[in-house]
Order: C-alpha cells, then sequence, then structure tokens
C-alpha cells in the first residue's frame, strides 16, 4: 500500500502520530514532496529542512506540511465547489473553480505562511504539540481571488460579524471536531486575503491545500484553510475547540489583539506574526576554514509592517552592525540579509542575529514562554568555529 492509502485507511488507533523532538526527525517524502522533515504521519506534519528556507521562494515540494485531521482527500478540481452563504449573507452562492478563474479580478501576494507553532521543539522545558524546529513555515507567491470580492457576490448583511471557513479533510472519529476556523469581517475583507489556488507559479499541491486554500498574510497558518469548501458570514462569534479553546494566548505579555470578538479578559486568539529572523547557513556545527571568504545569511519577516533591518554581532552581543538586506518582495514576504565573517583568525565566533520592524518592534533576548509553545521570536544564535 501506498504511504498516502494508508494515510487515508489506516484505521484509527493502528498508527499513532509520532510527535517527534526537533533534533529526532527522519527524513520522508510524501507523495508529490521531496524529503521533508517528519514531525508526525497521522495526521501528516512534516517541516522544510533549513537549506530549503535559503531561496527567495520556498519551491512547491520542500513547503512544509501541516494537517489537523487524518482524512485528506483527494479533490478533483473539476468537480470542487466552494459553498459561500450564512445568516449574514444576501444569498447563496456555489462557486467552481472556473468561476474563480473567469468571473472574479485576480490579486496576487508574496507572503510567508509560517505555523503558530513554529519552533515549539525548541521550548524549554518541553510543551505539548507538535514539536517543530525552524522550518513548519515558507515563502511563496500566492495567487487567486480576494476573499472580499467572492464575499461582495453573496451580499454582506449589516449584522456580519465574522467569516466562518471550513476545508475538506475530516477527522477520523466522529466525536473529533472538525476543523473549521473564523476570520474578524474586516481582516476578511481586506485586500491581502485571497482564495489562492496557484503558488509559486503553480497549482496547489495536495498537501498544500488544493485546488484553493485561503491565504491570511500576516497572520498564522492556523487562519490559511486548506483544501477550501464552505465560507460563511455570520452574526456571531464562531464558538467551537479551535477557537475558544485551541490557538490562544495569555493577554499579557504578547502584542496584537486584532481579533475582539473571540477575546476575553484572560486570552485571545494568536493573529499576527511576530517580527523575526532566521540563520540559513552557515549552519549548527559547519566549521569554516581560516582565511576563506564566508558569509552569514539568513531571513527576517514579521506580520506586514515590513523589515527595517537586520543586525548581526560576531561577539555574543556585545557589539552590532547592520547587515546587508535583500530584494524587498513586499511587506508580508521575508526578506534575506547577509553578512561577511572575519575568518582571518582561528577561534568561536559566537553571532548573534535581530531584526527589526519598521515600526520599531525588535526580537527580543529571551522566549515569552507559554504553554502552547508559539511565538518563538528570539533573538538568533549560533556559534561557529573558524579552524
Amino acid at each position: 500500500m501506498k504511504r498516502r492509502d494508508f494515510l487515508l485507511s489506516a484505521p484509527a488507533g493502528l498508527m499513532a502520530a509520532r510527535a517527534l523532538s526537533a533534533a529526532e526527525a527522519p527524513l520522508v517524502a510524501l507523495p508529490g514532496k521531496a524529503p521533508l522533515l517528519e514531525r508526525a504521519f497521522r495526521p501528516p506534519n512534516f517541516e522544510t529542512p533549513l537549506a530549503a528556507l535559503a531561496p527567495d521562494f520556498t519551491p512547491n515540494p520542500l513547503f512544509f506540511v501541516r494537517y489537523h485531521l487524518a482524512v485528506i482527500p483527494q479533490v478533483d478540481p473539476r468537480a470542487w465547489r466552494l459553498s459561500v452563504g450564512g445568516a449574514s449573507a444576501g444569498h447563496e452562492l456555489s462557486l467552481s473553480l472556473r468561476d474563480l478563474h473567469e468571473n472574479f479580478a485576480p490579486a496576487e501576494v508574496v507572503a510567508v505562511n509560517q505555523c503558530s507553532g513554529n519552533r515549539r521543539g525548541l521550548f524549554e522545558p518541553r510543551v505539548p504539540g507538535v514539536q517543530w524546529g525552524n522550518g513548519a513555515m515558507g515563502n511563496a507567491r500566492w495567487r487567486g481571488v480576494r476573499l472580499r470580492d467572492v464575499l461582495e457576490r453573496a451580499g454582506i448583511v449589516s449584522d456580519a460579524l465574522e467569516v466562518w471557513v471550513r476545508g475538506a479533510d475530516r477527522p477520523v472519529l466522529e466525536a473529533t471536531p472538525p476543523f473549521q476556523k473564523s476570520l474578524p469581517l474586516a481582516r476578511a475583507l481586506d485586500d491581502s486575503t485571497l482564495i489562492a489556488f496557484e503558488m509559486n507559479g503553480a497549482p496547489l499541491p495536495h498537501w498544500n491545500g488544493a485546488p484553493a486554500r485561503l491565504v491570511v498574510p500576516g497572520w498564522t497558518g492556523t487562519y490559511w484553510m486548506k483544501h477550501l469548501t464552505e465560507v460563511r458570514l455570520e452574526p456571531k462569534p464562531l464558538e467551537n475547540f479551535w477557537m475558544k479553546a485551541a490557538y490562544r494566548l495569555p493577554v499579557a505579555g504578547f502584542p496584537g489583539g486584532g481579533f475582539p470578538s473571540q477575546s476575553n479578559a484572560e486570552t485571545r486568539p494568536i493573529t499576527d506574526i511576530l517580527v523575526n529572523s532566521l540563520i540559513t547557513s552557515p549552519g549548527p556545527g559547519d566549521r569554516l576554514p581560516r582565511g576563506r571568504p564566508a558569509q552569514l545569511r539568513g531571513k527576517a519577516w514579521d506580520g506586514g509592517v515590513g523589515i527595517e533591518a537586520v543586525d548581526v554581532s560576531v561577539d555574543g552581543g556585545n557589539a552590532w552592525q547592520p547587515a546587508r538586506l535583500g530584494d524587498d518582495l513586499g511587506r508580508y514576504a521575508w526578506r534575506s540579509f547577509e553578512y561577511p565573517l572575519d575568518t582571518s583568525k582561528a577561534g568561536l565566533l559566537k553571532v548573534r542575529v535581530r531584526a527589526r520592524s519598521r515600526d520599531g518592534s525588535m526580537q527580543p533576548d529571551g522566549l515569552t514562554f507559554n504553554a502552547s509553545g508559539y511565538h518563538d521570536n528570539r533573538v538568533q544564535r549560533l556559534t561557529v568555529e573558524v579552524a
């Protein structure tokens, strides 16, 4: 039996999800994908290796895979329909992929898709959940139509509060809550929020949401509904496990708060991506030949304000110098940086990297611990030996 078929047909309990630590994951190739780091098998959760995060655009075969539910049907693009309606919609719509292509203006955005739990596996002490390293993220060019245009075609009644969305994946057991999320109306109507059917110039891959998915630039991936089948305009908050219990943060200690209808005095939903960076090379444990030119390279990103600067220290944070920034691909995209490393003397380089957004936000030195393992945006650290 092929691995994909096993994923779809294995009975509950036959194959438990294997949550592996950030240092233990094997490389495994799903059908249509290049080898990725396996974080859990059922449901499939696979991480992009560090080297594949170096290009400006993460290749589709190497883009990370994230699912909450184990039954993931192959959706025929010719038969696919998107149901649009709800109590706050003027009327119901049933749209085909051809309808989206031919009857709505095309729209495109370059944006980072980052799992809310990216780097959870680096938390100490360990917290429950998929033990992601650095690669539950990627940057891509997404093309489709604006969600706003589709909602306006259905008619937005004045009492609309949230937009509820659901995909085709489903649980093995009836008792498992279906994966359904909501967006505040203002975020759903933002120009950048798309129903996307292309990724990096090609049709969406199966494991990344084919034939169409939601793209919510600047917000973490929990809202980027894959295999989108239903969009509903509703006058009330969505009350389910995925909104009221999961993907929430303590109000104290974290910036944000762009989801008033789902917030309370103690917690609120995770929404905006925080300013962050990643060193893509050298890698951990690399040794740099003395006297040979070497470059520190990496990526910096935030929730859509845009990266203003990246600073680098090679002495453990005592002195800082600006890195050279690469092309600006858009405010929701990551931005490359590089910095020449001095290899004239043998010894250790204690590298630190911190990114700064255009609104002045900067990566913190330490982790703001939370039990869900979200928002690890600490200053990046790497020690390399020159020899």
